[in-house]
Formats: structure tokens, sequence, C-alpha cells
């Protein structure tokens, strides 16, 4: 029997993304939250209104988007002291999001509304209360985020108490209780969240600096706790946030809460892979329940037991989350993860397929040369139809060539020409970029426009470059994934070499292959 609904909170746009070394542009922080949406996550917290342009960016096309499930949230401070909410900068940037939620935080602890604030206690009170109660009356649902709370409440209970009081008289519809520095203990967190009882419905937001964030969450749930804040992949500020990934199977599986539909769950491991890849992070291999060794096993006993009986040595079934078993020694996996791309495209493909084994093999063989396809839709797609016979290459290139020139004083320009052929049809081009991949774009749209003028819609919106073997230096092999626009979808694409132009080349190609698939879609002659 369900133990109830919990509410999730997603914060890795703007929490996730105070992490140190992780920059998303607005596009990245777009399509992560077209995919928690997706996913079924209840809050996204877009990021701070007015803190950065990227923000701005985001929250305007936001404004134009359909969401299907989730409530995109603005995130801010209360007023400031002596300032009237409708006159404070901060509440109307949050306003000016355009949200139908918004997450706005307050001192719980008397030792920051001193030091920090500089502010009077009773000030605190009432610039939480009126900040909440001014979102409230302009029609936006209001999140609460109780700052400090558990260490203002060790230092001072009344008055921390007496904050959330502020909070719910203003109209909160949920007060959340922070763990912001991420010292407390699950005990620490139980005794905390009991003694709010009473402060109208409560959430969680805990850190991961004593590396109890997902256990400290979890133990609020159990203490009451109806909202959940935490980021994908736990990254975030200092040692990062409490993480979803692990939180919402062990909430959901082993506890028994509501939080996504169950077909989500078995996205789980997709949605892990695509924020790793979109913040231009290696994926953690040894990530709890989606990570490449959450259910490997090597060799003796284990092996022969877990084919026997998984449950001898996997807490739940791997596919319950995205993932898969994985025998190191004599890899049984991957089969499935086809069968259920080919569907997606609308391909038919049965298990016993031959074509499915050559999809496979071709897949691991890429993917051990360095390619990986989560984020990069668009190239494994190519990958499948043309295993399959089921595309048409939309150009051949004949030949191509780029240049760069850096004279002693100015900066440096790109050149690139190239040659292609259309049904029998040559066209050589040439164009100027900032750069050589820049330069090449240019001159293979130019080249391609006569044929195809529907690539005039397409754009690069993203481009990043990985470097896969360190040791190697300057003649590291690379990986370059594109993200591609029509203005109507976003695609993804990848190329992998040690030139980096190759690189840049494969990407470009599939690109442009892709948004050309329904045209040239067919068995090649």
């Amino acid at each position: 029997m369900a133990a109830g609904r919990i509410a999730l909170y997603d914060t890795t746009l703007r929490d996730g993304t105070q992490g140190a070394g992780i920059t998303l542009s607005a596009q990245d922080k777009l399509r992560i939250a077209e995919r928690l949406d997706e996913f079924g996550i209840d809050y996204i917290e877009g990021g701070w209104p007015g803190s950065n342009p990227k923000d701005l960016e985001f929250f305007a096309q936001a404004r134009s988007r359909p969401w299907r499930h989730a409530r995109i949230t603005a995130f801010g401070s209360t007023r400031r002291a002596g300032v009237a909410p409708e006159q404070d900068d901060n509440l109307r940037m949050i306003l000016a999001a355009g949200t139908p939620a918004a997450a706005v935080f307050g001192k719980s602890w008397d030792l920051h509304v001193r030091e920090a604030l500089r502010t009077s206690l009773d000030e605190n009170l009432r610039m939480i209360e009126d900040s909440v109660r001014y979102l409230k009356s302009r029609g936006l649902e209001v999140i609460y985020d109780a700052e400090h709370y558990f260490d203002g409440w060790k230092a001072n209970p009344e008055y921390a108490l007496a904050t959330l009081a502020a909070a719910r008289r203003g109209g909160a519809d949920v007060v959340v209780l922070c763990d912001t520095n991420g010292g407390s203990l699950p005990f620490d967190i139980r005794d905390g969240v009991k003694a709010a009882q009473g402060a109208g419905p409560l959430g969680i937001h805990t850190h991961n600096d004593s590396d109890v964030g997902v256990a400290n969450a979890i133990v609020a749930v159990r203490a009451g706790a109806v909202h959940v804040q935490g980021t994908i992949n736990g990254i975030g500020e200092r040692c990062g946030n409490a993480n979803l990934i692990s939180l919402i199977p062990n909430l959901q599986l082993k506890l028994g809460y509501e939080c996504v539909p169950a077909a989500s769950l078995r996205r789980l491991g997709e949605l892990s892979r695509i924020v790793s890849e979109l913040a231009n992070m290696a994926p953690n291999e040894y990530q709890a329940f989606v990570g490449k060794n959450a259910f490997a096993h090597k060799g003796g006993v284990h092996v022969s037991a877990v084919i026997a009986h998984p449950p001898t040595y996997e807490h739940i079934p791997p596919e319950a989350v995205g993932n898969e078993r994985r025998v190191v020694v004599s890899d049984l996996s991957g089969r499935g993860n086809v069968l259920y791309k080919a569907e997606e495209m609308g391909l038919d493909l049965s298990k016993d397929s031959p074509q499915v084994r050559e999809i496979l093999a071709r897949l691991k063989e890429l993917e051990h040369a360095g390619f990986q396809f989560e984020g990069a839709e668009a190239s494994f797609e190519l990958l499948v139809r043309r295993t399959m016979g089921q595309h048409r290459p939309a150009f051949t290139l004949k030949g191509l060539r780029v240049m760069v020139e850096k004279g002693p004083h100015g900066a440096a320009a790109a050149e690139a020409s190239i040659r292609v052929a259309v049904d029998g049809q040559e066209e050589h081009t040439a164009a100027e970029g900032n750069g050589p991949v820049h330069a090449l774009d240019r001159a293979l749209r130019k080249a391609l426009e006569r044929f195809y003028p529907e690539i005039r819609q397409v754009r690069l919106v993203d481009y990043k470059v990985r470097v896969l073997d360190a040791d190697a230096a300057t003649a590291a092999k690379v990986r370059v994934l594109i993200q591609s626009t029509d203005g109507r979808r976003t695609w993804g694409t990848v190329g992998v070499s040690e030139n980096v132009v190759e690189a840049s080349w494969q990407a470009l190609v599939d690109s442009l292959e892709y948004v050309l698939l329904g045209e040239r879609a067919g068995v090649a002659p």
C-alpha cells in the first residue's frame, strides 16, 4: 500500500549550478527542464531572476513553452529590511519571471539575522511574513525555504520556530526546512522536523557536506515531510545537494511513497546521464542505482548466483531504474535498450533479428572508441537507421580543407572550403568563420542550401568538447557534442577523433542528416 504522495522539487538549474566547475547555458537548462517535466518532477526551479542573463533568458523562453506536468519556479530572497515588498527589487524580479510558483528564502538562525542581515529579530519575522503574503496576493504558489533551519533550531529553537510561523501567517503553501550547511545528522533532522509540526505542510532541503544528504531527506519524509528538494546526480555547492537520482527510487520502490509515474523510473538512468552530459561531466560509473557498475558482477560465486537468482546480489531489478545487469567477463545486456529505442523511432525490430545484434555490436564498438550517445539521440537514431538500411545519405563529401591564419598582432581567422555531391550534382564553396569549426559549419550549410533550403532554419545552439585521454596531451582523442535546433525541436549529435575538426565534422554532418531524415529515409539504392 502506498505510503503517501511526495512532491518533488528539482533545483538542479539553480542550486546545482552553484557547484564548482558546473556551467549550464540557457539552452542546456531548457533541455534539462523539458526532461524533468517529461519524467514527472513537480517543481523545476529555473534560477534566481535578475542574478544573471542566462536565468533571464531561461525564464523568458520557459514562459512560451507548454509544460505538461511541472510548475516552473523562480527563486529569491525575502524583502530587504525596511523596504516595502512592492518596492523590493528582488520580489519584483520574481514576479517578472512570470512563473506560477515562487520559492522565497528567509533566515531561521538568529546568528544570521544579526550578523548577515544586520537587522532585528522582529524585523526579520516581518520580512518573512510580508514577502510571502505579497507574492501570494499576486497569485503565486509560494514555497518558503527556511534557510539554516536546523542550525537555527539547535541554537535558538523558539526563534527558529517563530520564523516558520511567520511564513505560515503569510500564507506559504509549504514550509521547507533547510540544512543549508549540510552539517546535520539524521537524528538532528528527525528531531527538527518533528519540532516543526504545526507549521503547515513541511518540506526538506538537505546538502551533502556530511555525506548523508539522501539519508537526511529520507528521515525527514519518515518524520512527516511531504515535499523533497534535491538535484539530479546530487550536484551543487560545496559537496552537493541531496541526490534525487537516489532519493526517488528509495522513496518509491523501498518505502512505498508515490513520487513519479511508475514508467518514469525506468528512465532514471537516462535522465542521470543526460544531465551529466549537458553539464560536461563524466557520469559516475559507481553511482547508486544508475551507474554503469551499479549492477556489475565479476567472476566466481557472484556471477553464477546472480544469473540463477538475481536477488542474491541485487537489491532491486536493474531495469526498474533504467539500468542493466553487467557481467564483466561476458556482457549479457544491451539488446533491450536497442529494441526500446527502435520502437521509439517507429522501426520494426524483433528481439531475434540479426540486425539487433549488428546494431549492438556497432554500438559497443563505437562506445569503446569514445562515443557517448546519451545527449546525442540524433546520432544514435542515424546509427540504427544506417545499420538497418533505412537511411540514404543526403550528400557525399568529395573533399574539404580548413585553414587558420594569424598575423603577428591580429586575431586568428579561419576559412573552410568544401566540395560535396548531391544526387550527382556537385557544389564547391568556401566560407570564413571565427574558428575552424565555425568556418566548416558555414561552408557546409552554404554548399547544401541550394539542394535543401530547409536547413536554413537549423542553427547550432551549443558546442562542447571533452578530452577523453588527458595523458595524451595535445594528441588526445576528443568527443564533440553539438546541440542544434530548427526552432521547433532540439537534437544532439556526437563525433570522436584525435582531430577536433574531424570530430566536429562528424557531429555537424549528423546534425544536418537528422533534420533531413524525413525526406531521405528509405532503403539506400
